[in-house]
């Protein structure tokens, strides 16, 4: 399961195509078919998850030759199926710090918000289900 935090122009598309987007916590692995959570960021006007939906098409970016560090970019087409019927965002999980503590609000909170950068990441079966009650 993947989930993407990135600026969202129309929240209400049936499809969001995303270039070049940063991938962490295993988010360069998405494929086509997979489930990905959708966040609209905050730091572009968004208001957090947005929707459920599926990866029509990924497609890995080539590094560029002579840097010795770059970040895995992958771009991504997905298709909406569910549109979130409970607020989840920064304020939301902001609460959950204690890394350690095995929830999924702190592993959300973790990999989308304590580094501010939009990115792919990929998201444990609890962290899942537990987005999927948001539906």
């Amino acid at each position: 399961m993947f989930a993407i935090k990135a600026e969202v122009s129309d929240p209400w598309a049936e499809e969001f195509a995303f270039g070049a987007q940063k991938t962490m916590y295993g988010g360069k692995q998405v494929t086509q078919g997979d489930t990905i959570f959708l966040f609209a960021s905050e730091n572009e006007g968004g208001s957090g998850l947005i929707a459920s939906c599926v990866v029509t098409s990924a497609k890995a970016i080539a590094k560029k030759p002579g840097l010795a560090r770059q970040t895995p970019r992958v771009s991504i087409t997905i298709r909406r199926t569910a549109l979130a019927k409970r607020q989840l965002g920064r304020s939301e999980l902001k609460r959950f710090t204690d890394w350690n503590d095995g929830q999924p609000q702190t592993e959300l909170n973790f990999k989308f918000y304590r580094q501010a950068t939009n990115k792919i990441v990929g998201i444990s079966a609890e962290a899942a289900e537990f987005l999927r009650g948001r539906f």
